[in-house]
């Protein structure tokens, strides 16, 4: 960005010092000292060509580097979106399999151990482990994501 002001900085100079010339080639008429001017003139336009340029150059490389960064905060929110999404369902699934234990204790110590209860609370455990493994998936993958530019900018 710095160096996109110091261009337009001399851009700006290089505009006034080409307007300082022709207001000085307008207020002394004498044609010998003009071709000169013009020649000057001609490298200040140049000059001004070339600093535009590297101007645009500079511009585009940055457009182009937001337009990559966005990319990777959109696809960095949607993956903390999928984690999120995964980490809720494992606690509601640790919530069910925590009031079934304890229907399943209840019961058991009043000596009536239901074997439906024991079917569905170990239904609960297998949805926490899925839940939990699922979990561990997104954040495995959410992981990989932020290394795998570090590694191929590394190679």
């Amino acid at each position: 960005m710095s160096e996109i002001n110091a261009l337009e900085g001399r851009i700006t100079a290089a505009l006034e010092r080409i307007s300082a010339g022709m207001t000085q080639i307008s207020q002394s008429a004498p044609t010998g000292d003009a071709t000169g001017l013009q020649a000057q003139l001609d490298e200040e336009r140049t000059a001004n060509a070339q600093l535009v340029e590297r101007v645009k150059v500079l511009k585009e490389r940055q457009d182009s580097h937001i337009a990559e960064l966005e990319a990777r905060v959109s696809a960095q929110s949607d993956q903390l979106a999928q984690l999120d999404g995964e980490l809720q369902r494992m606690r509601a699934s640790h919530a069910d399999l925590r009031e079934l234990n304890a229907q399943l204790r209840s019961a058991a110590a009043d000596g009536a151990a239901d074997p439906e209860m024991i079917n569905r609370a170990l239904i609960a455990e297998i949805d926490a482990l899925n839940a939990q493994r699922s979990a561990d998936a997104a954040e495995v993958d959410a992981i990989l994501s932020e290394l795998k530019p570090l590694i191929e900018e590394a190679s």
